[in-house]
Formats: C-alpha cells, sequence, structure tokens
C-alpha cells in the first residue's frame, strides 16, 4: 500500500477515480481527493448500491468498493493541476464477501472454476468503433469522420491521426496496443491490444472505451461502440481470440499432430461453446440493435458452426507461422462491444469449460462460405442458427444453466428483467421506416 501511494505522490496525481461497471457494462466511478486514498485501500469505500442496477435492494443497499491496486493507472487526457489516476473496484457486500452482483467478481468465479483444473484463460478482444461528427450540437446522428476503406492509409488522414493519439494514451494507460487500422465501413476503426488471462483483458477493455471516446471527444468527435449503427454497412464487432495455458505457459489448445494444430481440449472447448451459442448470445450481443449486426453479409457470424481461416463461421481458427504454439487459438465471432466484457468473457469460457468436463465432440469444419448455403444445406449439415432477436436470445437464456450458473442468479435475474424491458420498448415503437412503408397505403 505504501508503494502506491507513494507512487500516486510521484506522478502528481490530485484525484482517484473508483471505477466499476454495472450489470449492464455501463462504467460507474467515485472520485477521492489523495487523502482519502489510504482509508480506500485499508477499508474500501461504501456506496448506495440500490441506486445501481442490479446491485442491491433498497433495504439491503449498503455495498463497499475494494480497490483492486494492481489497475492504478493516471489518466494521461486529464489536466496537470487536476491530475487524476484511476483504480479498479471489486465490489463487495457488508458481510465481506464478493458481491453476486459484480460483473468482476463473476468472472473471478469462472476463472477460479478454471485454476482449480490447472487452466489459464487467455483472451484477446478486438473492439470495433466509429469515429462521428458532432453535427454542431444538433441530435446525433451518425456521420462519419472520415471516407476510407478497410487498411487505407494516407499521410494526411484525419483519423490516422485520432487513431495514434488514441494509441499513444492507451499505451500511457499500461495496455499494448499491437496495431491499429482503418475497418471495412466508413469511419471504422479497429485497436487491437495483445491478449492477457481474461480479468487483465476485460480490464483492458473497459478501459478501451473509456480512452477512445476521451480522445475523440477531445477532437469534436464522438466514438461509437454500437454493434449496427448504420444500415447496410458492416457493423462493430468485438471478436474474442481464445486459448487455455497451463500454470507452467504452455498453451493447451496447441497439438503439433492435429491438422489444424488443435488438440483434444481445444475441441471440446469449441464443441462447449458451439452448444451454448443460441443462450451466450444473450450475454455476448446483449442488446436490441446486436441483431442488426449478425446477419448475413456483413462478416457477422449468423451461422452455428467452425471453420480454419473462414470468417462465415461462429468460430474461426486462425492461421499461426511454423514455432508459434502459444499462438494457437480460437476466435468466437459473435460477441460485440455493446457486451460487458467480464460478463462475456465469464460465460464464454464457462461454455468451453462445459465442453471440456463433457468431452463433447464438435461437427467437422465448415471451410467453404456458409452464406452461400441454401436451407437444404444447411439441414444437411445441422447448420444451426444464432438468434434472430434479443427476445429470442433472452429466451435461450432461461433456458441454459450452464450461462445462468456462470453469471448468477442475481446478475441474470437482473440482465433478463433489464432487457426484456428493453425489447419491449423497442417492439412498440413506430419507426420512420413503418412511417414510410405503411402511412400512405395500409
Amino acid at each position: 500500500m505504501s508503494d502506491l501511494i507513494e507512487r500516486v505522490h510521484e506522478d502528481g496525481v490530485q484525484f482517484i477515480s473508483l471505477q466499476f461497471t454495472d450489470i449492464l457494462g455501463t462504467i460507474k466511478s467515485v472520485t477521492i481527493p489523495i487523502g482519502q486514498l489510504e482509508g480506500a485501500l485499508e477499508d474500501g469505500v461504501w456506496f448506495d448500491g440500490s441506486s445501481i442496477e442490479g446491485f442491491a435492494r433498497i433495504y439491503e443497499s449498503d455495498m463497499v468498493l475494494i480497490p483492486d491496486p494492481a489497475t492504478y493507472r493516471v489518466l494521461p487526457w486529464s489536466h496537470p493541476e487536476r491530475r487524476r489516476a484511476r483504480i479498479i473496484c471489486d465490489v463487495y457486500a457488508p458481510d465481506g464477501q464478493p458481491s453476486p452482483s459484480d460483473p468482476r467478481s463473476a468472472l473471478r468465479r469462472v476463472l477460479a472454476r478454471a485454476a482449480e483444473r490447472g487452466y489459464v484463460y487467455n483472451v484477446g478482444p478486438e473492439l470495433e468503433f466509429f469515429l462521428f461528427k458532432r453535427n454542431n450540437g444538433t441530435p446525433l446522428r451518425p456521420v462519419p469522420h472520415d471516407v476510407g476503406g478497410y487498411f487505407d492509409f494516407s499521410p494526411r488522414d484525419e483519423a490516422q491521426q485520432v487513431r495514434s493519439e488514441i494509441v499513444l494514451a492507451l499505451q500511457a494507460m499500461g495496455i499494448d496496443v499491437e496495431m491499429s487500422h482503418h475497418e471495412v465501413a466508413t469511419g471504422q476503426h479497429e485497436i487491437d491490444f495483445h491478449y492477457a488471462d481474461a480479468l487483465t483483458s476485460a480490464d483492458n477493455a473497459v478501459t478501451f472505451k473509456y480512452t477512445v471516446r476521451a480522445i475523440a471527444a477531445s477532437h469534436d468527435l464522438y466514438a461509437s461502440f454500437m454493434p449496427k449503427p448504420i444500415f447496410g454497412i458492416n457493423g462493430s464487432g468485438m471478436h474474442t481470440h481464445q486459448s487455455l495455458f497451463d500454470e507452467e505457459g504452455h498453451n493447451l489448445f496447441y497439438d503439433p499432430e492435429d491438422e489444424y494444430h488443435l488438440s483434444r481440449l481445444a475441441y471440446h472447448f469449441i464443441a462447449g461453446q458451439m452448444v451454448h451459442a443460441r443462450a451466450l448470445a444473450a450475454v455476448v450481443a446483449p442488446t436490441v440493435n446486436s441483431y442488426k449486426r449478425l446477419t448475413p453479409g456483413y462478416e457477422a457470424p449468423v451461422y452455428i458452426c467452425w471453420a480454419h481461416l473462414n470468417r462465415s463461421a461462429l468460430i474461426r481458427v486462425p492461421a499461426t507461422r511454423a514455432g508459434r504454439e502459444k499462438a494457437t487459438r480460437i476466435e468466437l465471432r459473435c460477441p460485440d462491444p455493446s457486451a460487458n466484457p467480464y460478463l462475456a468473457f465469464a460465460a464464454m469460457l464457462a461454455a468451453g469449460l462445459d465442453g471440456i468436463e463433457r468431452q463433447l465432440e464438435p461437427p467437422p469444419p465448415v471451410n467453404e462460405d456458409v452464406y452461400h448455403f441454401d436451407e437444404e444445406e444447411l439441414q444437411k449439415r445441422a447448420i444451426g442458427t444464432l438468434p434472430a432477436t434479443l427476445a429470442e436470445a433472452l429466451d435461450e437464456l432461461e433456458k441454459d444453466e450452464v450461462i445462468q450458473e456462470a453469471l448468477g442468479p442475481a446478475i441474470t435475474e437482473t440482465m433478463l428483467r433489464a432487457r426484456r424491458t428493453e425489447w419491449d420498448e423497442y417492439r412498440i415503437q413506430v419507426t420512420p421506416w413503418e412511417l414510410e412503408r405503411y402511412l400512405e397505403t395500409a
């Protein structure tokens, strides 16, 4: 503790933001002056949990934030005279137990299950996002900041300059950035960071989103992680690369003798995620808008199958160079950046562990473009589909005990209630499409 306090003074920090997420993934924060840090580290900081979505009922509202010192980072965009840092917190109940409604604690629980078997779950999420103009204070509309395409480069590209500033800020926050580039859609971008254990990667994903937004705002832009902000072009995903290592750092997904260099453990893991894919969707693609992205033709997966290299499959096995066994991994392509990363990784791991525990075997890989399959071919190969709507995904979650157990009863109940409310609000809206189609003709 004394080392952290000394470092805070050396960094010239004046305020500490104690951060956590609610069940839906929204970042919450309590800011304390540095004079209160020692007490926060020793005793935590109390807050009213009944005011946070799903955390506590009104008669049991007292909750406590326990800072994780390893997550201390200076916010590089904060003003030097009011320098701020952040520390991510775990949420505890008054009895000293982790809150059953804390997404970070839910991920810790599933990681502990994996650790009991000697597994370290590593993930590398790829978060795509759009940069939009602010339209001079008028209501937000998705007006792209640039006209570039996939991997486009121009020395005077303003979007490239913004991406460069974002990369520098992320690196200052301790995130190991691997590359950045323009994505397929106009105004769309991707910045990839190095894989890590799932808890660190979830922390990084949360940090990534508000860092991108902070830098975008400094350029009078806004960054959107909405899965499908513009009709007719690609949406934004959070493709997630996954592997299991042992405690000595050996990749347990690697087998040099296998055609795809995958171990039996990896195949069981794939099978588990395929079996639970429809319920998993409610956690990794959790909004009404998520299912506007999960449609054929826009590089987003719809069909529940796996493949080597094929990007139309739900699970892809990326190519790796010879001698790089640590890079052997599987990529789940249905998650999007609206997901709470703690809950997404917890559910994904639980599905994979179920495949391992039950020794499930996946069907043969599908290395053709699944989007070109007709209904007969899909049935012949027993290829299922992801839910078409949020309501359908929530129905699947209600039937899946493995995913519910990973989240815990408190989080499951809150998620189902909140997302069904979202669906009902959406369902009764009268949209511009309906007015254009029916107003004069019905």
